[in-house]
């Protein structure tokens, strides 16, 4: 598979690893945050440290990603630095990509809106972070449906690259979309039949792994007799066959003398596999979105680019399902959370500098206080839901690697089962075991949480404390302690199954 090269592109795959872990800081809470709506977060700051504040607790649970980065079309937006050199483009960008797949499920997908200035470049990017065989489309937003003659051909469309952890889990799980009224011409209703609309599906099938059952002659209401012709077999068995014609499901054509066909109802389809042609009068366009962006905010600096909550509709109805976690690291406006709100999916978005507070916020707030515009009538939405809002705090470890003191035994429990098992550490830890994980044990010792008066009681491990672990939280088997210092002997660790690892030296992050 080739690969893209570029000016620093090693220091852009060591960014990823270099980054440091930040705290979370939480501002405010808006709305209903328990339940369902506990892990709605709006994130102030930049997307790149939040992104890996996020990991510990959110690794492989997300759903669906979306984002719509700076195009990098030597144009200078208001919130955003979009002029910036190819080779720069690409360093930012490629370690956000590596901690977004990071944080991806294993069967959720992630959607980048893009255009022609760096889509090719975006394209080859991505083959590399995900694979290439993890793409699935590129899908075509005509984002104009007005003729556009400033430039030597108009330029009318954008992309939506999309890639999936698992293409095969995202098919099995990704949802149809509902027929256009085009694709619905074909079902009509000639005989008034009370059931509606249905059209005459061909009852032929290839002959394949036929059974016996499906090569049977069929006698039409005038007569005619049929049997499959050369190479093809009855789609149907016998049996179904007379049940479909008992219920009136067959249709043998004007006359009465065709060959059968199954007649299917309109009501009875689901919907179809999207297309990767999304036209404007299906899932919106720039001026439709920059009408519902001036309707929110007036006279307040709208963005250059909005998508229409259509669009972000579309997507989200492909690829998740209600319930389901949804992150946007470039929140723009806060297109994205406001349309996962109102379609009952969690979200996670972030964005940098004061249009968090200007526009993301009071959008968001708008929202839950069931704010009519965009797709709100289309999906019934009245409001309802919450969310925080959180900055980024101070970095969880120093540069020597020491804890900041205002990091919390769950906080870095989560930082150390993240490290040790891969997986999120998105329960809540109230004891010094954390979890056992492939029949190994994990203890952490901190923060005095064995109970200890003093604030460095019980971060040690000692005979004492050993047995105070053996008798509240025993377990048979191989076991790994964190603590700030060892009392035991080599010989003593390896006789209990014990592997000690010293906090804050031998905590490493992924």
């Amino acid at each position: 598979m080739p690969f893209l090269d570029w000016v620093n592109k090693n220091q852009a795959k060591e960014a990823t690893r270099e980054v440091p872990y930040h705290l979370l800081k939480h501002e405010s809470s808006h709305g209903d945050v328990a339940g369902v709506n506990a892990d709605n977060l709006l994130i102030q700051g930049d997307n790149l440290l939040a992104l890996k504040a996020l990991v510990p607790f959110y690794a492989g649970q997300v759903k669906c990603i979306y984002i719509d980065p700076p195009y990098n079309t030597q144009s200078a937006f208001e919130h955003y630095d979009d002029k910036l050199e190819h080779s720069q483009w690409l360093s930012a960008i490629y370690p956000r990509l590596v901690i977004l797949r990071e944080l991806l499920a294993k069967d959720g997908s992630i959607w980048v809106s893009i255009d022609d200035s760096e889509g090719a470049y975006l394209r080859v990017l991505m083959d590399e972070v995900f694979g290439r065989s993890c793409f699935v489309a590129s899908n075509v937003w005509q984002k104009r449906y007005s003729r556009e003659n400033r430039e030597a051909i108009g330029d009318v469309h954008e992309y939506i690259l999309v890639y999936a952890k698992d293409p095969d889990r995202f098919k099995q799980r990704r949802n149809l979309v509902p027929l256009t009224e085009e694709q619905a011409r074909v079902y009509r209703n000639p005989n008034n039949d009370p059931n509606g609309r249905w059209r005459p599906v061909p009852m032929t099938a290839q002959e394949g792994h036929a059974t016996a059952e499906q090569f049977y002659e069929v006698v039409t209401p005038s007569g005619a007799k049929h049997r499959p012709p050369e190479g093809r077999c009855w789609g149907v068995s016998r049996a179904t066959y007379e049940r479909l014609l008992s219920e009136g499901r067959i249709y043998f054509g004007k006359d009465g003398s065709a060959q059968p066909n199954v007649i299917r109802y309109l009501s009875e389809v689901p919907g179809v596999a999207p297309w990767t042609w999304w036209p404007s009068d299906e899932v919106g366009h720039t001026d439709e979105s920059k009408k519902e962006i001036h309707a929110l905010f007036g006279k307040i600096g709208a963005f250059d680019s909005p998508k229409p909550e259509r669009l972000i509709e579309r997507i989200l109805h492909i690829a998740t399902n209600p319930g389901d976690l949804v992150l946007d690291s470039f929140l723009g406006s806060g297109t994205t959370a406001a349309v996962a709100q109102k379609m009952g999916r969690g979200f996670i978005g972030i964005e940098m500098g004061d249009h968090a507070r200007t526009h993301c916020l009071p959008r968001l707030q708008m929202v839950i206080e069931g704010e009519q515009g965009g797709i709100s009538a289309s999906v019934g939405w009245k409001g309802g839901g919450g969310f925080r809002f959180c900055t980024l705090g101070e970095a969880a470890f120093d540069t020597d690697g020491r804890i900041n003191r205002e990091v919390r035994f769950g906080t870095l429990a989560a930082y150390i089962w993240h490290f040790e098992t891969g997986e999120p550490g998105s329960q809540t830890f109230t004891s010094p075991l954390l979890g056992v994980h492939n029949g190994t044990a994990y203890y952490l010792l901190f923060n005095g949480i064995l109970g200890d008066r003093k604030p460095a009681g019980g971060n040690v491990l000692t005979h004492a404390v050993l047995q105070a672990i053996k008798e509240v939280f025993p377990h048979d088997g191989p076991r790994v302690v964190y603590g700030e210092v060892s009392r035991l002997g080599a010989s003593r660790l390896a006789a209990e199954g014990i592997t000690f690892k010293q906090i804050p030296y031998d905590i490493k992050m992924r």
